[in-house]
């Protein structure tokens, strides 16, 4: 059993940044470390989609729309994700959510102001 908790959203203007984290814990927390990561986000009315990957050998994959302004990186000896966010736009305001495996968190609100 692993569950996995992201914090770090909020309200912010656009330009400004925001970091996202990912905790893993449970009994399993430990394929979390051995484990491809990724960050989705749902927006209204939209589909959810994949932002940003990192897997158990630090390669790391972006969408397009994102390349450039935000960077994911883990600390295993944490069992986290994070996702920093720089620059941002009022079209990343969304739902974002910890993916692994089969496991999703229960996702933290980013909300972008013009």
């Amino acid at each position: 059993q692993v569950q996995l908790v992201e914090s770090g959203g909020g309200l912010v203007q656009a330009g400004e940044s925001l970091r996202l984290s990912c905790v893993a814990s449970g009994s399993s927390r430990f394929i979390f470390r051995l484990s491809t990561v990724g960050w989705y986000r749902q927006a209204p009315g939209k589909q959810r989609e994949l932002v940003a990957a990192i897997t158990r050998g630090d390669s790391t994959n972006y969408a397009e729309s994102v390349k450039g302004r935000f960077t994911i990186s883990r600390d295993n000896a944490k069992n986290t994700v994070h996702l920093q966010m720089n620059s941002l736009k009022p079209e990343d305001t969304a739902v974002y959510y910890c993916h692994f495996q089969l496991n999703w968190g229960q996702g933290t609100q980013v909300t972008v102001s013009s």
